[in-house]
């Protein structure tokens, strides 16, 4: 005898009553969270040397609006020398792709309270738009301003999406690089190519996924995004090393940015304070065993391209980018890429051969979204400082493992 699928209900035309409630508490719940959100971008002090703790904005100050002004005055942002001894920053500038200091200069060139509010609506809207794609991916099942309405008021609500205002992100661009990439891989690959570069951002983010995205076919995407991202990033790279008096200079100042920081107590894979989530950093903390980072890297890898090539998208797209933050350096806000994969395995896991342990994967990856400043005073109290900057890791190494599990089932099914 054989069992008859579950049923999904595709969504009907219009709104039903029950879904107008919906979309309008959603509506007014967001718009609180996201005037709260907004607040640190108009409280925060003037960055002086004084404030380097300050947190508020931290990665705004640090990553974008200080790096950009030593850019746009002639100097070279990846210097660490330089960037200490310029501006009052309390992080070096890690090697983003130089196009980002083209593309975030209108932040940059406002007065630093101006730029810090300007940006902070900026990704707002861009968490937004995360909800929008979400939202798009859903649209045969639910109506998608009512999708649109929801996740943005739990994104602006929950730990992940809250932490992109507190303290300056830009991973909600590559959010939206990333969603955009997978989404719109097969039926427009010119914009998922384009999406794929914004991706690029942060090469942790764009190496694993344009590996992945050739892995699973999608070459023309994966190359090609990668050109541009290369592309764009051409003209300011070839003026660093005319400024540096050459590319020998230019690579010793990328080395000593590496090398500060690999040594950082945020960046260290054996650092006992830092909020990392990758593999190697988690097996550290359980373990106390240092693994090496470019075994773990390959190893996520070629594992996830092997086994996402098989499964279904829902669990392909959750295996992908739950690998992309497994196999590399990355903190609990970069699991923010994993948004829309994530609804889609909500709605559709019981259909999908591997579902429940798809399903399982979600309900473990939203350990980080709920992990508020409450939750964590809690866990602080009971396990100590560092079981709560390692419950988020264990999480998402959990969720990746049980992906990995998904799309095991879905290749023997």
């Amino acid at each position: 005898m054989t069992s008859t699928p579950h049923a999904i209900p595709t969504r009907a035309t219009g709104l039903t009553p029950k879904q107008r409630l919906v979309l309008l508490g959603a509506t007014l719940a967001g718009t609180l969270s996201a005037w709260h959100a907004l607040a640190p971008s108009w409280q925060v002090p003037l960055p002086t040397p004084a404030n380097l703790a300050e947190e508020r904005l931290q990665d705004f100050r640090d990553a974008l609006y200080f790096p950009i002004r030593e850019f746009l005055t002639g100097g070279n942002p990846y210097d660490p020398a330089a960037m200490f001894a310029h501006w009052p920053v309390r992080q070096d500038f890690n090697l983003y792709q130089p196009y980002h200091l083209l593309l975030h200069a209108p932040f940059a060139l406002l007065g630093y309270r101006a730029g810090a509010v300007a940006f902070s609506v900026f990704s707002l809207l861009l968490l937004v738009a995360l909800a929008a794609l979400t939202a798009h991916a859903l649209r045969r099942y639910v109506p998608f301003a009512v999708t649109t309405a929801v996740v943005s008021a739990l994104l602006v609500t929950s730990q992940v999406g809250k932490a992109q205002l507190y303290v300056g992100q830009i991973n909600p661009l590559i959010a939206v690089g990333a969603a955009g990439a997978l989404l719109a891989r097969r039926d427009r690959p010119g914009w998922a190519a384009l999406a794929l570069a914004l991706a690029w951002l942060k090469p942790q983010y764009g190496f694993p996924l344009a590996v992945l995205l050739f892995a699973r076919g999608s070459r023309r995407v994966a190359l090609t995004g990668t050109a541009i991202a290369a592309a764009a990033s051409l003209p300011v790279v070839v003026l660093l090393i005319v400024r540096s008096g050459g590319i020998g200079p230019f690579l010793d100042v990328v080395v000593a940015n590496l090398t500060h920081a690999r040594g950082t107590d945020y960046g260290a894979v054996d650092s006992l304070t830092a909020q990392r989530i990758d593999i190697a950093a988690v097996l550290f903390r359980v373990t106390g065993w240092v693994p090496s980072e470019l075994v773990v890297l390959a190893g996520v890898l070629v594992t996830s391209a092997v086994l996402a090539g098989k499964a279904t998208p829902p669990i392909a797209d959750l295996l992908t980018v739950l690998a992309v933050v497994a196999c590399v350096v990355h903190q609990p806000g970069d699991v923010l890429i994993a948004v829309p994969a994530m609804a889609v395995v909500a709605m559709r896991h019981r259909t999908e051969p591997g579902g429940t342990a798809a399903g399982l994967a979600v309900l473990a990856l939203a350990v980080p979204f709920a992990h508020l400043y409450t939750v964590d005073s809690a866990v602080v109290s009971a396990f100590g400082a560092r079981t709560s900057v390692t419950v988020d890791g264990v999480a998402v190494v959990v969720a990746w493992s049980l992906a990995v599990f998904a799309a095991v089932r879905a290749r023997a099914a």
